[in-house]
């Protein structure tokens, strides 16, 4: 989509700003039209990315609202998932543009330099220098942004004509080829022709030295030779049939040998999920019994059945009840859930990490999470899970402690997903509680029986602890 900016004046401050090499005649654009030139999209998402490179960079109060949680994101993210966000701000915000354009232009060095006096050396990359204009505005960026948009065509343009011309040499040489075989095949017909006429020539000279006296034996020999090679074709034919049923049979035996072996290993697989499944329902339902039993421990009743009825008739005021309902950051909610039997404590580790710490390296986030809930593991004696995103982090990752299992997502697939299968892979009945301050993943696993709570639970329970 085209940046756009907005077409009210800027505050005199911008305007002071606006020059990135320190003056103020580089503020104001060479034309007076104020909307957005329509960029290519390789300079788009150049422009997104030179900015999502600059803003870890700009102290936190020239960073726009905003953008500020955007730079907190990973590098290989930051581009990725906010680059609505830049775009918007690039378009609406001139000083942020500038002040970016500022730090761009010094790591671009002497390419940054001729961009702010309006030139483009001849051998620069078109995107770069229509990026770099497009961030400075020096005069005539407009014509530096369409000449990069010219570029980038003639660039399409080429490499079209260059795979038309490919597919034509390949079409040359596929004919060339059918030509020599089309030329091997004749001279061999040729050949086969000549033998024939000469078989032919040799047969000729033997009938005639035979003379009439064998016509009439040869006849019936032709007759017999005929009769013989008819029951040749059929027996070749018969055996020709043969073959072929025979192969169709091995085939359909082959397909289903395979077709069992897939329904046996898929039979087993099936059986062997189904018993953990229920093994693992039947340990909650039996170490709930227990709890259950221990919990309800009451003394003997001292009052029979009838005798709340008939209080029913009394004019006695009834005792007035309240309950607080608990908060899903409260501790105390944790603690009531985790000291269900056979609980499994699910955790959205970057969602809890960068909310408690997240100043902190990724690496010595994870390792101080992961600490924490081993404490928590090796307290309760529940199952605890923890899921990061991306599997390429994985370097810097202490062992695990005894408890606690680390997951990290594969490539195209987020933790949240893989939380989700988390929680549809338990059975029914077993109390799995998930941390995570994200409501769609709190929403989707509340629907399939689980107990979502916030990040801020885990937080308070990790700092008391």
């Amino acid at each position: 989509m085209p940046l756009t900016e907005p077409s009210d004046d800027r505050l005199p401050e911008e305007t002071v700003a606006a020059d990135p090499t320190g003056g103020t005649d580089g503020a104001v654009d060479d034309s007076a039209d104020s909307t957005e030139p329509s960029l290519p999209e390789p300079v788009r998402q150049r422009i997104v990315a030179l900015t999502a490179t600059a803003l870890p960079a700009l102290p936190a109060d020239e960073v726009p609202a905003p953008l500020r949680r955007v730079a907190k994101f990973a590098p290989n993210r930051r581009a990725r998932l906010g680059a609505a966000a830049i775009a918007t701000q690039l378009s609406g915000d001139p000083l942020f543009r500038q002040r970016v354009a500022s730090r761009i232009v010094t790591d671009a060095g002497e390419l940054g330099a001729a961009v702010v006096e309006g030139t483009a050396p001849a051998a620069a990359d078109p995107v770069e220098v229509a990026a770099l204009a497009y961030l400075v505005r020096p005069p005539g960026w407009r014509d530096l942004v369409e000449a990069a948009g010219a570029a980038v065509q003639a660039e399409v343009d080429s490499a079209v004509v260059t795979e038309l011309v490919r597919g034509a040499e390949q079409r040359v040489a596929r004919a060339e080829h059918d030509r020599a075989v089309a030329k091997v095949e004749a001279d061999k017909l040729r050949d086969e022709l000549a033998r024939v006429r000469e078989e032919l020539g040799q047969l000729r000279e033997e009938n005639r030295a035979l003379g009439r006296t064998l016509r009439e034996t040869q006849a019936r020999e032709r007759k017999a030779s005929e009769m013989l090679a008819t029951e040749k074709g059929r027996a070749a034919r018969a055996a020709a049939d043969h073959d072929s049923e025979l192969r169709r049979l091995r085939a359909k035996l082959a397909e289903a040998e395979t077709a069992a072996g897939v329904a046996r290993h898929s039979a087993k697989e099936a059986r062997s999920v189904g018993d953990a499944r229920i093994w693992l329902l039947l340990e909650t339902i039996g170490r709930a019994a227990v709890g259950l039993r221990r919990e309800l421990a009451l003394d003997p009743a001292q009052r029979l059945p009838a005798d709340f009825v008939a209080d029913a008739y009394v004019d006695q005021p009834a005792a007035a009840t309240s309950a607080r309902a608990r908060d899903t950051d409260d501790p105390a909610r944790l603690d009531e859930l985790l000291a269900l039997p056979r609980a499994h404590l699910v955790v959205d580790g970057y969602n809890v990490t960068k909310r408690g710490f997240g100043e902190m390296s990724l690496e010595q986030q994870r390792k101080r999470l992961i600490t924490g809930l081993g404490g928590i593991a090796a307290q309760t004696g529940d199952e605890v899970t923890v899921v990061f995103d991306g599997a390429e982090r994985m370097h810097g990752l202490p062992p695990s402690p005894r408890g606690v299992r680390v997951l990290f997502s594969r490539k195209g697939e987020t933790a949240d997903d893989l939380i989700r299968r988390l929680v549809r892979a338990e059975p029914s009945g077993r109390p799995i509680v998930v941390i995570s301050s994200d409501r769609e993943v709190a929403d989707g696993v509340r629907r399939h029986g689980a107990y979502p709570l916030g990040a801020d639970s885990l937080l308070r329970r990790l700092a008391r602890s």
